[in-house]
């Protein structure tokens, strides 16, 4: 066997990572860490959807408008945001200037905006003053909404199902919201509109009954996979010897 020479440039330096010794290589140790309750609970809640077998009902609620609807309808919905308390506050105040000053208080015309309030919006959507409903897709307790998509269907209203109760709540000033109606439109944005509504329409009204068939959840683990993986090789196996005998 012949001796390779060394290179002298590399010189083998040997670590010895005892304790007290060498610095230990950085390693992802997410594994090991001790989660805060909330964290533990949310991820846990996350499995257990995933393996259990989930109503249609609430297994609908994952079914979400994709990404470009959804920025589109944001876009709209943020033409029409209520006025925040600060705005109401100069408004009236400037009000209460006119009325004192002695001209007369007009209040001009009423505003176009956005509907929230998970009583008013079913108000509307019964009254069938609303044109678009907008509902959270994680709601908590889901029981607040899981009925909504069925009345807005009955009652013929455009519905759809988007990411983010917080996303909607930023639209009305608050933190969360569950839903949002829309009753009208400016004429600037009727064109808009109505190719959303149409779009929503085929998403989510006319294909209501195919979700309600449509169980959700029920995904294995990746253990429990490789297993099942593992017994039908084993029964194709079996099923190929036989068929040689």
């Amino acid at each position: 066997r012949l001796k390779v020479p060394k290179n002298p440039l590399f010189v083998k330096r040997s670590r010895n990572f005892a304790i007290g010794q060498d610095i230990q290589p950085k390693r992802d140790l997410s594994r090991f860490v001790k989660w805060p309750k909330y964290v533990r609970l949310q991820r846990q809640r996350k499995i257990l959807v995933e393996r259990l077998k989930v109503p249609p009902a609430i297994a609908m609620f994952t079914k979400t408008l994709d990404k470009n609807l959804s920025s589109q309808l944001f876009r709209l919905c943020v033409k029409y945001r209520p006025e925040d308390s600060a705005e109401k506050r100069e408004r009236i105040s400037k009000l209460a200037e006119a009325k004192a000053s002695g001209g007369s208080a007009d209040q001009g015309k009423k505003p176009v905006v956005i509907k929230f309030g998970i009583n008013h919006v079913v108000e509307l959507i019964e009254q069938k003053k609303a044109t678009l409903v907008v509902i959270a897709h994680d709601v908590d307790p889901i029981e607040l909404v899981v009925w909504l998509p069925a009345l807005c269907r009955k009652m013929d209203v455009p519905y759809c199902i988007v990411k983010g109760k917080a996303r909607l709540g930023e639209v009305v000033h608050l933190k969360t919201a569950t839903t949002l109606a829309f009753t009208s439109v400016r004429a600037e944005d009727k064109m808009e509109f109505a190719k959303l509504i149409e779009s929503c329409r085929s998403n989510f009204n006319d294909r209501y009954d195919d979700f309600r068939k449509q169980w959700g959840g029920g995904r294995f683990g990746i253990k429990s996979q490789h297993m099942q993986i593992k017994k039908a090789r084993a029964l194709a196996a079996e099923e190929a010897k036989r068929a040689v005998v």
